[in-house]
C-alpha cells in the first residue's frame, strides 16, 4: 500500500469522536475459523463523497488517497505494527551522514498495470511534476522545496540532493507519489490528464471502472509483484446520505462503512446487527475545526475569531450530539501527542464575552435593525458545509442560533464535495467546517506558513500569516531532536491558540462496522485504521463468486 505523508482533507466528523487515547485491536472472531486464508469474494464499502481525481500528485483529500492506496505505491511504506519506515518499491536506501543526500535502489522486475517497466525515470518525472509550479500540488510542493535535484545514477538507482536538512525528508522522499511517465508525458495538461480518471499503478489492485456519482471498482492484480492479496474486488459505492448508508449495510448491499455517533449508540445495538457485524472503534491522528477566512472583513480581527469560539458551546455538542464521545482540542496537533500543549484550556462558551469582543472590534448595531455592522457592512456571512453530513448541519444550526442572539446572521450553505472543495481552493468562502488528518509525525508548514497564504489550491485557505509562527515552523523543520522540536511546536500551538484562525473542535474517534464473514480484521494507528488487503473470507461464507 502506498504511504500518504501529507495532511489530508476530510469531510467533517464522518466517523465520530473519542473518549480515550487507546483502544485494543479488534478482530471479527477469526480465531474461531480453523481453515487457512483463501482467495475469493469481494468487499463493498461506502464513501460519503466522491474523489475529484485519482492523479496522486494533485489529489489532496482522504477519499482520493484511499482509492490510490490500493492502486499506487511509493518507495517506502510505514509498517502498520511498528510504525517504522520500510522498503516497498525500493529494494534499499542510503542516507548521507550530513542528511543532505538520499539514495534509493528500486526493485527489479516491477511493472505498471499496463505492463510497462517501472524505472527510475518514473520517479524523476513525478518529482519534477511536484516541483513544477504549474501543477496543482502546493500541498505537496512545500515538503520538497529544499530538495534541489533528483539524479539518475543508473536504471535502478536515484539520488536526491537537498540544500537543507529536514527531519521528515526520508518520509516524503520515500512517500513520493509516483506516476508512469510514459502514460502522463503525452502532451496532455497534467492537471486535467485523462489518467486522473483511469489511474495506472504498480499496486495490488487494478483500476477497472468509475461510474460518476455511483461507484469505483478495483480488481485484484493477478501479476502483483508483492505479497498475495485475497479479495478479488474492492467496490467503493458513493453514498452521500449516512442514513441510507446504514440501511444498505443492514440490507447487505455494502460490507463496510463508517458510523455516526447516534448510529453507533442507538441504531446498531440490536441482537441481529451484532450477530452479523463487527463494530470497529479506534483513534487516528486528526482533528476537526471551523475555519475563518481572514481575508474577509468579518474575520480579519482576532477578537472576532475569539468571539466566534466563545459563541459555540462545544461541550454541549459533545454531550448531546456525540453522547459524550469526544475530546475537545485547542490547537493544530494530535491531542495525545507530545507536540500538543495540554496546558492550554478550551475556550469557554460565553455569550457576554463574545458581545464585548465584537463591540471592541467595532461591530455595533448602528441603525437598530438587529444586525451588527461596521464601516457600512452588515455582519452577514455564509457558512459552508458538505451535503449529507448530519453532524455538520447540527453544529452549524447551533452556531447560527447563538450568532443570532448577538446580532450576526449566518447563512448555511450545503454543497456537494467537489463544489465544496472548489470553493475552498479558490478562497470563495467566509467560513467552513472541516477536518484534517495528519501523519505519524506532523509538520505544520502546509497549513500555516505565510508563503502559502495567498496561493490558490493550498491548504492555508484561511490565509493565516504570522512572522513568529513562520520562524518556528522553519526552525522545527531542521531540528532532529524530537524533544526540542516538540518544545518548538508547543510554542507554535500557543500562537495559533492566541490568533484563533480556526475554532478547534474535537479529536475524532473513528467508528464503523464490517460484516463478520471477513477474517483477520485488525485496527491500526495509521489511516484509514485498517487494511482490507489483509482480509479474507472462508470459502463457505463467500458471497460474490
Amino acid at each position: 500500500m502506498k504511504k500518504i505523508f501529507t495532511l489530508l482533507l476530510i469531510i467533517f466528523l464522518i466517523y465520530s469522536c473519542a473518549k480515550k487515547e487507546e483502544k485494543k485491536i479488534l478482530s471479527n472472531g477469526s480465531e474461531k475459523i480453523n481453515s487457512a486464508a483463501v482467495e475469493g469474494d469481494w468487499i463493498v464499502l461506502s464513501f460519503p463523497a466522491e474523489p475529484e481525481t485519482l492523479n496522486p500528485i494533485i489529489a489532496s483529500d482522504a477519499y482520493e488517497s484511499r482509492v490510490n492506496s490500493y492502486i499506487m505505491e511509493s518507495l517506502l511504506e510505514r509498517d502498520k505494527e511498528t510504525l517504522e519506515l520500510k522498503p516497498l518499491l525500493a529494494d534499499t536506501y542510503y542516507i548521507s551522514e550530513n542528511k543532505l543526500e538520499y539514495t534509493f535502489v528500486i526493485k527489479k522486475g516491477i511493472k505498471w498495470h499496463n505492463e510497462i517497466d517501472f524505472t527510475v525515470d518514473d520517479i524523476i518525472y513525478s518529482f519534477e511534476r511536484i516541483k513544477d509550479t504549474k501543477v496543482f500540488a502546493p500541498h505537496l510542493r512545500n515538503y520538497y522545496q529544499d530538495v534541489e535535484s533528483a539524479e539518475k545514477i543508473d536504471t535502478y538507482t536515484v539520488r536526491f540532493k537537498c540544500k537543507k536538512k529536514y527531519f521528515l525528508q526520508l518520509d516524503f522522499l520515500g512517500g513520493l507519489p509516483i506516476v508512469c511517465k510514459k502514460v502522463f508525458d503525452n502532451g496532455e495538461d497534467f492537471n486535467k490528464h485523462s489518467a486522473g480518471r483511469h489511474p495506472i499503478g504498480t499496486g495490488p489492485y487494478i483500476f477497472e471502472e468509475w461510474k460518476t456519482g455511483e461507484k469505483i471498482v478495483l480488481k485484484k492484480n493477478p501479476n502483483y509483484w508483492g505479497e498475495k492479496k485475497y479479495l478479488n474486488k474492492i467496490i467503493i459505492k458513493i453514498i452521500t446520505d449516512s442514513t441510507a448508508t446504514l440501511q444498505m449495510l443492514k440490507r447487505g448491499d455494502i460490507d463496510l462503512t463508517g458510523l455516526e455517533p447516534i448510529q453507533w449508540i442507538q441504531e446498531t445495538k440490536s441482537k441481529s446487527f451484532n450477530e452479523n457485524f463487527i463494530k470497529l472503534e479506534y483513534f487516528l491522528q486528526n482533528y476537526n475545526f471551523i475555519g475563518w477566512n481572514s481575508k474577509k472583513i468579518f474575520f480579519n480581527d482576532k477578537r472576532v475569531r475569539w468571539a466566534m469560539t466563545h459563541l459555540l458551546d462545544r461541550q454541549q455538542i459533545l454531550d448531546e450530539i456525540y453522547y459524550g464521545y469526544g475530546v475537545l482540542t485547542t490547537g493544530p496537533f494530535y491531542v495525545f501527542s507530545d507536540a500538543y500543549d495540554s496546558t492550554l484550556k478550551p475556550i469557554e462558551y460565553d455569550i457576554e464575552k463574545a458581545k464585548k469582543l465584537l463591540e471592541e472590534s467595532g461591530w455595533r448595531d448602528t441603525n437598530n435593525n438587529g444586525i451588527l455592522d461596521k464601516n457600512g457592512v452588515e455582519f452577514r456571512f455564509e457558512f459552508l458545509i458538505v451535503s449529507g453530513s448530519r453532524i455538520a448541519e447540527q453544529i452549524a444550526t447551533i452556531l447560527k442560533e447563538n450568532l443570532k442572539r448577538v446580532g450576526i446572521e449566518m447563512i448555511i450553505r450545503q454543497l456537494e464535495w467537489a463544489t465544496f472543495l472548489n470553493r475552498i481552493d479558490n478562497r470563495e468562502f467566509d467560513a467552513v467546517i472541516l477536518g484534517w488528518s495528519m501523519g505519524i509525525e506532523s509538520d505544520p508548514y502546509q497549513l500555516w506558513h505565510s508563503s502559502l497564504a495567498n496561493e490558490k489550491n493550498s491548504s492555508n485557505f484561511v490565509s493565516f500569516a504570522n512572522k513568529e509562527a513562520d520562524k518556528i515552523i522553519e526552525q522545527a523543520r531542521e531540528e532532529f531532536d524530537k524533544e526540542k522540536r516538540n518544545a518548538l511546536y508547543r510554542k507554535f500551538h500557543r500562537i495559533i491558540y492566541d490568533e484563533q484562525p480556526y475554532t478547534f473542535l474535537f479529536c475524532p474517534k473513528a467508528l464503523g462496522a464490517v460484516h463478520k464473514r471477513f477474517q483477520n480484521v485488525k485496527t491500526y494507528k495509521i489511516r484509514p485504521g485498517y487494511d482490507i488487503t489483509e482480509w479474507w473470507v472462508p470459502l463457505n461464507l463467500q458471497k460474490y463468486k
